[in-house]
This record gives structure tokens, C-alpha cells and sequence, in this order.
């Protein structure tokens, strides 16, 4: 498994813990379809942008009161304004 789905996957994992609901809730809040994550784990690898897009909507959803992953880089505001993501 790549970093990028590791990465991932434990973004949606943390945040569906902490917010009491399933990846699939994550996947449907930030992409719009529940099945994301889902072929993440049957082995799927995201393209590099949506990667980044992944990063930078994880990033911007992230409530205050969850402390971000270590060893997952998080997007600076900057960074996300650069790349168009709002």
C-alpha cells in the first residue's frame, strides 16, 4: 500500500472515529460518493492531484479539537489558495 493510501485512509479513519461515523460518511462529505475510501483499502492509488485535493479538503474540514495525524503532512492555508482549493 502506498503512502499516499495509507495517508489517507488514516484521515478518514481518525475523523470517522472522532466524529462517530463510517468512511463512507467521510467520502460522501468531501468527494460526493461513499466509495473513496473504500477502494483505497481493495487497493486503488489516487492520482497525485487528487491527492492533493484529498489533502486540502481533509485540511479544511479538520475540527479544531482533533489533533492532525503525525507523519501526515497537512497543506498550509497558502498552499491550498495556490492550488484553487477554497
Amino acid at each position: 500500500m502506498s503512502s499516499a493510501q495509507k495517508n489517507l485512509l488514516r484521515l478518514a479513519a481518525d475523523l470517522a472515529e472522532h466524529e462517530g461515523v463510517t468512511h463512507w460518511a467521510i467520502s460522501m462529505r468531501l468527494f460526493g460518493k461513499g466509495d473513496f475510501f473504500r477502494n483505497l483499502e481493495k487497493g486503488s492509488h489516487p492520482r497525485s492531484d487528487t491527492y492533493e485535493r484529498a489533502l486540502a479538503l481533509f485540511s479544511k474540514a479538520w475540527p479544531a479539537d482533533l489533533e492532525w495525524p503525525k507523519g501526515v503532512e497537512r497543506p498550509s492555508p497558502t498552499e491550498k489558495k495556490k492550488r484553487g482549493a477554497a
